[in-house]
């Protein structure tokens, strides 16, 4: 057994030692976060979106960087895996993107504050947090280990046609194409048999025309960027 005399040198010295780590831990943080944070790319646009992710309580119901609540999705990547698109026409109307789904509050936000929140997400995104949050090691099966799932083969007619930008934003977020995308919506390989250009315009035109209470929302996309997704989608055979 220690003396008193020994549990108190003890005791002194693992103080003054841990004490002088932590110190040296915080020291070395404080250190990095300029770098890390990468603080050059807090634009007043960045300011602005954070001063409205406070003022809407948005860690309410989603948690960043380790903070917040878990009732909806994780924000700290989401530019990293959903794109500018995606993000700005989810938030302009959360319930059209997924009818009857999505209990994401309708914030009314201007095309600006939007812009900012984009601003603000794409930064947290781009902080280095040393791997966190870790990506899922569950790997979904590819389109070619799916029962009865064709696979979309590079044919002269698939080669000719480069995937639009905006399908690669939007369309990919639930549907999947050679085994990669989302599992919300149907597969699309090989849908160009299936349907001509003209059903995929009308389609993507007014889903809902289509197929009364369909889940597929009304995207917002311009003539020109329909004709690309129609164009695409009918080369898919």
């Amino acid at each position: 057994m220690l003396s008193k005399s020994q549990a108190r040198a003890f005791f002194l010295g693992g103080t003054v030692i841990f004490s002088g780590v932590f110190i040296a831990l915080t020291v070395d943080t404080v250190r990095q976060t300029d770098a890390r944070t990468k603080s050059q790319n807090l634009t007043d646009a960045v300011k602005r979106g954070k001063l409205i992710w406070e003022k809407n309580n948005c860690m309410g119901c989603h948690t960043i960087l380790g903070e917040g609540a878990y009732y909806a999705p994780e924000l700290t990547k989401v530019f990293e895996k959903r794109g500018e698109a995606f993000i700005r026409t989810f938030i302009k109307d959360p319930q059209a993107m997924y009818p009857g789904e999505r209990k994401m509050v309708k914030y009314n936000f201007s095309d600006a504050e939007i812009t900012d929140v984009i601003a603000f997400l794409k930064w947290v995104g781009e902080i280095d947090t040393n791997g966190w949050p870790p990506k899922p090691d569950i790997v979904a099966p590819s389109a070619a280990t799916q029962v009865n799932t064709p696979v979309a083969t590079n044919t002269p007619e698939t080669k000719a046609v480069p995937q639009p930008e905006k399908f690669a934003q939007l369309c990919i977020a639930c549907h999947s194409l050679s085994g990669k995308g989302g599992v919300v919506g149907p597969q699309l390989d090989k849908v160009g048999a299936k349907y001509d250009a003209t059903y995929f315009d009308k389609w993507l035109k007014d889903p809902q025309s289509v197929k009364p209470g369909t889940a597929m929302p009304k995207l917002p996309l311009s003539d020109a960027e329909r004709a690309d997704i129609v164009r695409y989608l009918a080369a898919q055979k």
